[in-house]
């Protein structure tokens, strides 16, 4: 589905919108800038030799256009009948010194935050957009996972290395899925083959995916701001079927060591999937038979009652938290959506969680002791990785909605078309949608109206300072 872009703010409400986001940012637990003694730090920081030298290996990044903080790059081939993949992760816990300036400030981050008018990034600069980043042309340490697969995209065996690799080319999902799609050559070529046959592995497994519209705050090359909303492109599906793979080869080594942390998520109860069942009923589009994940496989992305399913879908994607485990493992592992056991090992760069996993999955993979350090604050993590993200969803949905409530300011006192995306308070309130400008909202509906409706509203206020979008009783 093509991307839907919103139209930009007069001139007077950009101003009182930067003055918005500024002070969202200045509200921010984190500090934007590092101190000297981390900048200092990572200047000097320079990762452990490597085990072997893989810059021969033809790797390539495929990353959002304009990236700079790389954390992984691939090189797919055919082996035999099946297939060798080797996905390749900037090697963070070699350049991050344990307890030291950057690791600080990096416990004190969690992630990196993606503001409107740029990132808070989790490391110094200097190591997240350039010694440790796998940039293309650039020789770069890396933790080196090569998986062996058979001819239906099954892991028959798989290893981890640290390395020294070279990646060919920098590509962007937008280009890359252009040149799959006219039949270019390209060393992507395997990746629709490899990644359709894990998500045929996915389903299988039970898995499930909530594919719902990305909503990303643009800023233009005049400094005014925007909203894009679109769907994924396939090729950001299949690459994600890489990151998943590794994330269960990582959790199974994790397991099998009985030291780790994991990515979980519960099985939602029966409760939250009669209900669903229900909303899928009056929606039109009903859940009859099979697993949840099977019935949002089906879902037409161009039937306009796909969003309301999914906004209600989300109900069923929630609990997730991290696990930490010692000694013995713990009963309940699972993340449900993935239907296996799971942790975050693929983007070092930008969370904090991953260097843990990745030092452990090394350990384990030399046979070696984890190192103390990991260990010892393994219990943290929990902790640090929940309120940080819970910081970056609030800043995310902050500066939308003051966005939005910009976009809005031409429109008050005017009737705008709506569509109902999920009804609230017991259904005098709903979420709406409006099409140009791209906006999500909140109103009051009708009595009797259902998700997927169209409706009328009268926008009363658009305040830019609070996000506040107002419409008429």
């Amino acid at each position: 589905m093509p991307q839907r872009r919103s139209h930009v703010a007069p001139s007077a409400a950009q101003s009182e919108l930067a003055s918005a986001l500024t002070d969202l940012r200045e509200k921010l637990e984190v500090a934007a800038e590092f101190d000297s003694a981390a900048l200092a730090e990572a200047e000097a920081a320079t990762a452990p030799a490597p085990d072997l030298d893989l810059r021969d290996v033809a790797f390539i990044t495929l990353d959002p256009a304009g990236s700079r903080d790389l954390d992984q790059a691939m090189h797919l081939a055919k082996s035999g009948s099946g297939f060798e993949v080797r996905y390749a992760i900037a090697d963070v816990p070699g350049f991050v010194t344990p307890g030291g300036a950057v690791d600080a400030a990096a416990r004190q981050r969690g992630q990196t935050l993606y503001a409107a008018d740029g990132s808070i990034p989790l490391h110094p600069r200097i190591l997240s957009e350039d010694h440790a980043s796998l940039l293309a042309d650039q020789d770069r340490p890396a933790l080196v996972w090569t998986f062996d697969l058979d001819d239906a995209g099954v892991v028959s065996e798989f290893r981890l290395e640290r390395a020294l690799i070279r990646s060919r080319a920098q590509l962007d999902y937008a280009a890359a899925q252009k040149s799959l799609d006219h039949g270019e050559d390209s060393p992507l070529a395997l990746l629709p083959v490899i990644g359709g046959l894990r998500q045929e592995l996915e389903a299988q497994r039970g898995g499930a995916s909530l594919n719902l519209p990305d909503e990303e705050v643009v800023q233009h090359e005049d400094g005014t701001y925007g909203i894009e909303r679109r769907h994924p492109l396939a090729i950001e599906d299949w690459n994600a079927q890489l990151s998943l793979m590794t994330g269960m080869a990582a959790a199974s080594l994790m397991v099998d060591t009985k030291i780790g942390v994991l990515r979980t998520m519960p099985e939602p109860d029966e409760k939250a999937f009669n209900a669903f069942r229900r909303q899928t009923e009056a929606l039109g589009r009903p859940w009859k038979t099979g697993k949840y994940g099977a019935y949002l496989r089906t879902l037409d992305r161009a039937d306009p009652m796909t969003l309301p399913v999914l906004e209600a879908a989300a109900s069923l994607f929630r609990g997730a938290g991290y696990v930490t485990f010692d000694g013995s493992v713990p009963a309940d592992i699972e993340q449900a959506a993935i239907a296996a056991p799971y942790a975050h090992a693929t983007a070092p760069l930008r969370r904090l969680v991953d260097r843990w996993s990745l030092t452990i999955c090394l350990a384990a993979s030399r046979g070696e002791e984890v190192p103390a350090w990991a260990r010892d604050s393994l219990s943290e993590l929990p902790a640090l990785m929940q309120e940080s993200g819970q910081r970056a969803s609030r800043l995310n949905a902050d500066t939308i909605n003051r966005v939005e409530a910009a976009l809005m300011v031409p429109l008050v006192g005017s009737t705008i078309e709506a569509t109902v995306i999920e009804l609230r308070n017991g259904g005098e309130r709903a979420a709406i949608q409006i099409a140009d400008p791209a906006v999500t909202a909140s109103a009051s509906v009708p009595a009797g109206t259902k998700p997927g409706a169209t409706v009328s509203v009268e926008l009363v206020r658009a305040d830019i300072a609070s996000g506040v979008l107002e419409f008429a009783e």
